[in-house]
């Protein structure tokens, strides 16, 4: 069986044609394969670290079970769709309302343990009905405006978390890393946003020995003089151990509380399938119930032994659209880091000390490129923003997304940002379909037409 585990070398191995991609069944040579991988695990770590610490989780097992996710995830979809699956910050806010109500969390993990169980029924759905389900509760108007909303919906992280740390330093990155870019050439300009980190951390150790302490807010969000670089924690964590592990409990109320987060998870993974798709340029849509899937498994198995929930990453998206390099060696490459990262304490340490203000300097760039995608999706698919049936449900679904705006329901019961946002369009667009007239209701297929030359390489290979 054909697993996607065999890649073709992508000319020699070491720099890219200009222009030229680096499609996911093949690899650049296992050296920068391994940097590329490399690369992937500094992008998601930031959210991947601090997520299961906002819900009270352990961050280590966290990373540990992002790199079994994202195994699960490549072989479930053979290679075809490159993405990381790593903690999904969805479920911030149902942890801090769950534990509000007095659970632990073992409460916590079971609630979320059914979430995963609800996305691979999901999954199970479109596999046996066809990508078309999908599709016809979100066009391209709607998945185009959900990876818009889950890309901004981001930004406030980058405005209020990291970048106030150290302005300066985090405009500096942004600066550096906006020019590796777009001016280095070859291997190097691929690995930019690595680039960019490691231009920061040297940036905020040297001012660290010129300038002395900062006085601005640290990581917890209060005004303090602090060093920009604190290896404190580096010092008191061990080499090795292993994160800690429990079993999940089942409470009606938490359970109740987390369910509604399964669209905005099948809203992100459709939205990161359509978002490969359209940057590799090979149609998944017959991917689309097996990834879902994947990542309900993947979470499944996650909760069960107490870490935090999975999805496809948009961080790594936004490496992807830096690079262009889309091997999905690169993402076994960062499964094997995570894996070994999760049962070394210290390494997480020095990870978890990478400054504020140079996390700011480089999401600023990262997330606008997540959002900027969905717009891409518009444009290719030519999506009529004159009409108001297209306009506006995107125009409210983004705002509430990119604004996190919240409706209360009852007293323990909250949508907001990105899950609010993608009800917002999915139900608007099709409430007012249902309503509008005739000449306003698209009249294209639902589906693009047509086998790309990807697909036809793969039917070739499987009955090879």
């Amino acid at each position: 069986m054909d697993l996607g585990v065999r890649w073709k070398l992508h000319g020699d191995g070491r720099t890219p044609a200009p222009g030229a991609v680096v499609r996911p069944d093949e690899r650049l040579s296992w050296p920068r394969t391994v940097g590329l991988g490399a690369q992937h695990v500094v992008a998601m770590f930031g959210a991947s670290f601090v997520a299961p610490v906002l819900m009270g989780l352990d961050p280590n097992l966290a990373i540990m079970m992002s790199g079994v996710a994202t195994v699960i995830f490549l072989l479930a979809t053979r290679g075809r769709i490159p993405s990381y699956l790593g903690c999904s910050l969805s479920f911030v806010g149902v942890a801090a309302v769950i534990r509000a109500q007095g659970g632990t969390s073992a409460t916590v993990t079971g609630a979320v343990f059914v979430v995963g169980v609800a996305l691979f029924l999901a999954g199970l759905a479109v596999q046996r009905f066809g990508a078309r389900i999908i599709h016809v509760t979100m066009p391209p108007i709607v998945t185009g405006a959900v990876v818009m909303l889950i890309g901004f919906n981001l930004a406030p992280v980058t405005a209020s978390t990291y970048w106030p740390q150290d302005q300066w330093t985090a405009l500096l990155v942004m600066l550096f890393t906006g020019l590796a870019v777009v001016c280095l050439r070859g291997f190097w300009s691929r690995i930019a946003i690595f680039l960019g980190l490691l231009f920061g951390y040297g940036l905020s150790w040297a001012s660290d020995r010129v300038l002395g302490k900062i006085h601005s807010v640290d990581a917890s969000g209060k005004v303090t003089d602090h060093w920009r670089l604190d290896f404190s924690g580096v010092g008191k964590a061990e080499w090795i151990g292993l994160p800690s592990f429990h079993g999940p409990s089942f409470q009606w109320s938490a359970i109740l509380v987390a369910l509604p987060v399964v669209i905005a998870l099948v809203a992100e993974n459709a939205g990161h399938i359509k978002a490969v798709g359209e940057m590799t340029g090979h149609r998944l849509d017959d991917k689309l119930g097996t990834a879902i899937s994947a990542d309900g498994v993947a979470s499944m198995l996650s909760t069960a032994v107490g870490g935090p929930p999975n999805t496809t990453y948009s961080e790594n998206i936004g490496v992807m659209a830096a690079t262009r390099v889309y091997s999905t060696a690169a993402y076994w490459a960062a499964a094997g880091f995570a894996l070994l990262f999760g049962v070394c304490p210290k390494f997480g340490a020095v990870v978890a000390a990478i400054p504020g203000g140079v996390l700011g300097g480089i999401t600023v760039i990262l997330y606008g490129m997540i959002g900027l995608l969905g717009a891409q999706i518009w444009i290719n698919a030519k999506v009529d923003l004159r009409n108001p049936l297209n306009l506006v449900p995107a125009a409210a679904g983004i705002t509430i997304g990119v604004g996190n705006v919240s409706m209360k329901f009852g007293e323990h019961f909250t949508l907001s940002g990105i899950a609010l946002g993608t009800l917002v369009v999915i139900t608007g667009y099709h409430a007012l379909g249902a309503l509008a007239p005739a000449h306003l209701k698209p009249q294209e297929p639902l589906l693009d037409e047509g086998t790309s030359t990807y697909d036809e390489e793969d039917g070739q290979r499987a009955k090879s």
